[in-house]
């Protein structure tokens, strides 16, 4: 019997490390080296948190895959990495410093003179110092950052598969949360149940075929993240355990990450049969999103679709109410690129996968109520075909499905 797993297949990592090998061979490079952890995650299928202690991919001319590890991740390590080789330090800042130690490493795989590398040196985070790799190597380093993100925007079948996985249980999360959400509760508990009810139900449901890979999140979640009233006008908002009141535009987001990939779902809705005002945007919500959608198509470029969303703008008198670009890429990160956004001329290939996002924002009444109207969003998660889109998440985008009753 074939055994079932949502797990990537190690021949998924050895045919994205052949594809960097090709690379490395082209530009006549000595290896390549990686020290973003989404990068690292990609061509190794070794997730982990990263912090002051450096974790690095190297690769060398022959397809030798190292990775160097702090001691308290070489179990770890080991039993995910796809990789011939698993190299550790004892601790940073340590004595020598890991990345003296590193150096060796590359000499040894005679990684050197011209590297490619997605950053010099592991970044300055969490409080890390440490040299840079051109000055512990000597060598020329040449970005390969434009390479590797290329790869990762076009996502193969297994990727898609786990993005619409993602998909159905962030639907489960967004349903679990219009049910609970009424007048009187409070924002974080509405979260929290809706959440934890759509994890345990994933969960029952997959049991160990499932994993989040996150470092953010353990399952399922929907929420508000305080875009609740007059704070929807806020497209970042934060939580502020606000109580529900009749008459709010609530702005809400789901989302389950699936062995690491994301998807996005967001809705607008509205406690309480919605004023005239509210109607309004919620209408050029809709249609501000259909525009971006039907911009979408192979051979496009991205700037395009957002070209189109700020016409209808434009044609509406709306320019007041825009706050940000129509959409982004997803993932292993929550925000990839290529963006739908005017000044991204990079060219919408089938496999890349976005996210629909345009939205209005009004803080202040734009009628004589005296009542600040709030923000609308929809966002949903995509697939560009060789022919145009598919939508990966499927939830109600209408008024009356998204009208809470009082």
């Amino acid at each position: 019997m074939q055994t079932v797993s949502l797990k990537l297949s190690p021949t998924e990592f050895h045919f994205r490390a052949k594809r960097l090998l090709d690379h490395i061979k082209r530009q006549q490079l000595s290896g390549a080296v990686l020290f973003d952890n989404f990068h690292v995650t990609y061509y190794t299928g070794f997730a982990f948190i990263p912090t002051e202690r450096p974790i690095c991919f190297a690769m060398n001319a022959d397809g030798e895959r190292a990775l160097f590890v702090p001691r308290l991740e070489v179990e770890h390590a080991k039993a995910e990495a796809q990789a011939e080789r698993v190299e550790s330090y004892v601790e940073y800042p340590g004595n020598p410093h890991p990345m003296k130690q590193f150096a060796e490493i590359l000499r040894r795989l005679e990684i050197r003179e011209k590297i490619g590398a997605d950053n010099d040196g592991y970044p300055w985070i969490l409080g890390y110092q440490g040299e840079a790799l051109s000055s512990l190597t000597g060598a020329q380093i040449i970005a390969v950052n434009p390479f590797v993100e290329h790869q990762m925007m076009l996502k193969s079948d297994a990727e898609i598969a786990l993005i619409r996985e993602s998909c159905k249980w962030g639907n489960l999360a967004h349903r679990l949360l219009q049910k609970y959400t009424r007048v009187g509760a409070n924002e974080t508990e509405v979260s929290i149940r809706a959440g934890n009810e759509a994890t345990l139900a994933m969960i029952d449901a997959l049991g160990s075929l499932y994993r989040s890979q996150s470092m953010w999140s353990r399952g399922a979640s929907a929420g508000y993240r305080g875009q609740i009233g007059r704070n929807a006008a806020i497209p970042h908002a934060l939580t502020t355990n606000a109580i529900f009141m009749p008459g709010d535009v609530l702005v809400s987001g789901a989302n389950a990450p699936m062995w690491g990939y994301n998807s996005e779902l967001e809705r607008t809705m509205i406690i309480g049969a919605a004023s005239a005002e509210q109607k309004k945007f919620f209408e050029h919500t809709v249609a501000l999103q259909d525009t971006a959608l039907a911009a979408i198509k192979p051979g496009a470029k991205c700037g395009d679709v957002d070209c189109a969303v700020r016409a209808y703008f434009d044609q509406h008198d709306l320019m007041s109410y825009w706050r940000h670009h129509s959409g982004h890429a997803i993932g292993l990160r929550y925000h990839e690129g290529p963006f739908l956004d005017v000044g991204d001329d990079t060219t919408i290939e089938p496999g890349m996968v976005f996210t629909v996002e345009p939205g209005l924002y009004a803080p202040h009444p734009s009628t004589s109520s005296g009542q600040a109207v709030g923000g609308f969003r929809h966002s949903d998660t995509v697939v560009v075909t060789q022919d145009g889109i598919e939508a990966l998440t499927y939830y109600p985008r209408d008024l009356a499905s998204l009208t809470i009753p009082v």
